[in-house]
């Protein structure tokens, strides 16, 4: 089975499920695919939720309460929404590993440092061992390859993150990883008789745009 996991470090709950994607690709094959969670916002026409003012209050609550309960530990950067996109291509340019992306995830959320530029990201990039950081991700590859996962992720429907992708089926969010888990052990699951019904459910009303 393909398990992609698609992921931007600008997500607080991306980091709540990070622990768990480790421990899955320490026992199979998973590709890690870091997007740009704002080019999926665009795509879909959505606000995210740091973007309406209620919501962004309550989602940092909520995100430290469900830190709080898994035992991870979650410091919030220095601002929130960042602009990602330095350490999303750092993490290219190192290769997208685990440890890259263990490192990069660590460094904003696990000790709430600045990740919105290469110049706070300079310690990771030498931890990582590249020498001219932002000679890595001004690297044309470096951006294609930001590019490619992100056609990827569109391609799949990726409508949010962060996302697991078992063979196309997609699993939104941290708190949809144990429904993942057991589609993972039983596929079967997946097209049990009520999951087919609500999949092509009439939709009753819409608004108007």
């Amino acid at each position: 089975m393909s398990i992609v996991w698609y992921y931007d470090f600008v997500s607080p709950f991306a980091w709540l499920q990070w622990p768990k994607i480790k421990a899955l690709a320490a026992e199979q094959p998973v590709t890690l695919r870091p997007i740009l969670f704002a080019g999926i916002l665009d795509l879909c026409g959505q606000k995210g939720p740091a973007e309406i003012p209620a919501k962004r209050e309550f989602t940092y609550r909520y995100t430290l309460w469900r830190a709080q309960q898994a035992g991870v530990p979650l410091h919030f950067p220095p601002s929130h929404p960042f602009n990602p996109l330095a350490a999303l291509r750092l993490c290219i340019a190192a290769g997208t590993t685990v440890a890259a992306t263990e490192a990069i995830f660590s460094w904003i959320w696990g000790h709430g440092r600045a990740g919105d530029n290469i110049d706070a990201l300079a310690p990771v990039a030498e931890a990582l061992g590249i020498d001219d950081p932002a000679k890595a991700i001004a690297d044309p590859a470096v951006k294609a390859q930001l590019r490619e996962n992100f056609d990827a992720a569109v391609k799949e429907g990726v409508f949010g993150v962060p996302t697991l992708s078992l063979d196309g089926r997609l699993f939104w969010g941290d708190d949809a990883h144990a429904f993942a888990m057991a589609c993972l052990r039983d596929p079967s699951l997946w097209n049990e008789p009520e999951m087919q019904r609500v999949a092509s459910l009439p939709i009753g009303a819409a608004r108007q745009p």
